[in-house]
This record gives structure tokens, sequence and C-alpha cells, in this order.
């Protein structure tokens, strides 16, 4: 765990890296994106940066053609706060916008500031689907649409759901001709047991929001396990709506969903 923290402090501890940390907050960008936001620094450097940020697991980098897409993964930063620099402040690091005192403390120089109270949120959920874990699995991904309740598009809009469960992919919601709405980026895939992934799921503005299915076979059926972490200006209500939200939409619709359509 030290080896990791160094790392991780290190990433954090330059002002360049840190500002494409808050870049790729909003969404991803290649490579050459980013060297736009940055231009007295030669691309050779951006690179460098993103590498040492690669090495920290705080960019996913996938490949589309020619061009090197870079996610912000959330997830490292997530576990800092909820192992390590909770000891030094129970009350302001309880998201990612509060490192600054500790990181000086360990020598760096990372100069973050907050304009208002910073929160962070986990939710952990359970269900019993009887249903082999192959069926879940594919109700979860392809069949998403079938299920998913909530919706992003204008109201009175029809939209529908596509879900590329492969690391790289997204779950979209899409309406119209060019409109739509990106619900989730897949960072990680073992199917079909577990799919992890970054999306702000209705949330606005500066928020760090990931989630995480698991599947596990269990007396004949299967148990589908929610994790869901959110920091960053939080609204006071939105633990609460997330917390009832998925309960619905995975013990009410997917559940039902499913085992109304299982074979078996």
């Amino acid at each position: 765990m030290e080896d990791e923290l160094s790392i991780l402090f290190k990433a954090l501890g330059h002002p360049i890296r840190r500002s494409i940390l808050d870049i790729l907050k909003q969404s991803a960008k290649t490579t050459g994106d980013l060297n736009e936001y940055f231009p007295e620094v030669t691309r050779y450097a951006i690179m460098k940066h993103l590498t040492i940020l690669e090495e920290a697991n705080l960019v996913v980098v996938r490949r589309e053609g020619k061009y090197r897409r870079n996610f912000l993964n959330a997830v490292p930063l997530q576990e800092l706060n909820n192992r390590w620099v909770g000891k030094y402040s129970q009350t302001t690091a309880n998201s990612l916008l509060n490192l600054r005192s500790v990181v000086e403390q360990k020598g760096g120089d990372l100069k973050m500031t907050a304009h208002e109270q910073s929160q962070v949120f986990r939710i952990e959920q359970e269900v019993f689907i009887n249903a082999p874990r192959e069926q879940v699995y594919k109700a979860l991904t392809e069949q998403i649409g079938d299920w998913w309740e909530f919706r992003l598009a204008p109201k009175g809009v029809l939209s529908h759901f596509t879900f590329n469960a492969v690391p790289g992919g997204q779950l979209i919601e899409k309406w119209g001709e060019k409109e739509g709405a990106v619900w989730g980026n897949v960072y990680f895939v073992n199917a079909p047991q577990e799919i992890r992934l970054q999306g702000h799921l209705g949330m606005q503005g500066a928020v760090n929001s990931a989630y995480t299915y698991r599947l596990l076979e269990e007396d004949g059926g299967t148990m589908l396990q929610l994790s869901h972490t959110a920091s960053g200006l939080l609204e006071e209500n939105w633990e609460q709506d997330h917390t009832k939200g998925w309960k619905h939409l995975l013990g009410t619709l997917l559940k039902n969903y499913v085992e109304q359509n299982n074979d078996n």
C-alpha cells in the first residue's frame, strides 16, 4: 500500500497532471486534445505526464484506431480517501477536492480549492435473482433498454439504450438525430462475473462517480451486487435518490424482467 500511495502522490504532485484530471472529469480526451489545453507544453511532455497518471491508475487508456483516448479512473482516489486520508481529517477528506493539506504534509504541491464543502457517498446493494448468471448478465448488457426505466431525454421524447460491455465501451442513451447522454464508461469487464463503469448517472457538476456490478452464482440463481461511489460537490438529496433508484431498477425492474423471461 505504501508503494501505491507514493505513486499516487507523485502523480498528484504536478499542477499539469492535476489539470489533466480536471479536464478528464468532463469527458475522455485524446492526447492531441489534451495538448491543446497546454499550448506552452510540448506533446512529448504531455505524454510523459499521462504515463505517470497511467502508472498511478488514475488514467485508463483505450486505443481507437490511430488515436489514444484517455479516461479518468477515480477509483484509486476513492480508495485513498477511504483507507488513508480520513486518518488526517475526518471532515475535509471526504472527496477528491480536499486533498490539498494531506499532500502538502507528504511534500507535494497540490493546490486544490473547493468553493463549498465536498462530500462522498457509497451505496452497496444486492438482490437475488432466480435465473442463471449468464441470463442476468445478458439482461444487464444486451437487453438493458427493455427494463431500464430512467431517462435523461426530454419529457415526451422517445430514446433508446445501447450498452457496449467491453473495456472502453459505453452505456449510451440516444434520442433525436445527434442528441444523447453517456450513462457510463466501461473500464473493466470480466464477463459474466463483473462490470465496472464510471458515469454521472444524472448528477451534474464537479462529481466523480463509479459503479460496479458483481454477479455471484448462488443457490441455483444469481446474487447481483451493486457498489456505487460518488464524490465531489454533491446535492443533499442525491444519495437518497440514487439509493431508491438503484433499489427500484435492480430489485424490482431487472429482477422481474429476468425472472419473467427465465427459460429454466
